[in-house]
């Protein structure tokens, strides 16, 4: 368990070991979840990284993508389009 202070600002110092836990460095954009009694803080983008993951399961079966000269065969396929433009 890690306890940071507020300052008057409303601001805090993560410490860190939970930025290195969470993979956070200068810039970084952070999440904060309600769920209910409690708040959870996590990394904007890998949470953001996450939720496509969960959204994209299924659907390479769907195109007929399984193995990895499948989608070398879909990129080569997609870039001839793209020059056809």
């Amino acid at each position: 368990m890690e306890i940071a202070k507020i300052t008057s600002k409303g601001q805090i110092t993560i410490p860190i070991e939970i930025r290195k836990k969470l993979r956070l460095k200068e810039g970084d954009k952070v999440l904060f979840i309600d769920e209910g009694d409690k708040i959870v803080f996590a990394n904007a983008s890998i949470s953001a990284l996450e939720k496509i993951q969960m959204e994209m399961i299924g659907e390479a079966e769907k195109v007929g993508v399984s193995t990895e000269d499948d989608v070398i065969d879909l990129v080569k396929d997609l870039r001839s389009e793209k020059r056809k433009i």
